[in-house]
């Protein structure tokens, strides 16, 4: 069960990271452009804010596990990460973008699995 949880974790931070990166980077337009649609009518603040704190979760989700400092921080990102998920699916829907949905459906349940099985 560990194992499967660290290649939950890797796979949420990864995807994490990657899009922390490039909303904390890129202008909207490349954004959409590369399929960050959700972004399209977001303020640049609010995108780079959603960019950092993915970045950010995405250290949590491993970091404080890996080192045993804090770990409690891991469930956390994992929380955070299933409620931004959350509040993406919506967006995607309403722009029917119905296999954007899918996949934040998907993240959102890794999340939260990790969130339960971390914590526990």
């Amino acid at each position: 069960m560990n194992t499967l949880l660290w290649i939950a974790q890797c796979l949420l931070a990864a995807v994490f990271m990657y899009s922390g990166i490039m909303k904390s980077s890129q202008k909207r337009e490349k954004l959409v452009e590369v399929g960050q649609t959700g972004v399209a009518n977001l303020s640049y603040p609010m995108i780079r804010f959603i960019g950092m704190i993915e970045i950010l979760g995405a250290v949590g989700m491993i970091a404080p596990w890996a080192t045993g400092i804090l770990p409690w921080l891991t469930p956390f990102a994992a929380l955070g990460f299933a409620v931004i998920m959350m509040m993406a699916a919506p967006i995607h829907y309403k722009r029917g973008e119905y296999v954007a949905v899918a996949f934040n459906i998907f993240l959102l349940l890794t999340a939260l699995a990790v969130m339960v099985l971390r914590y526990t």
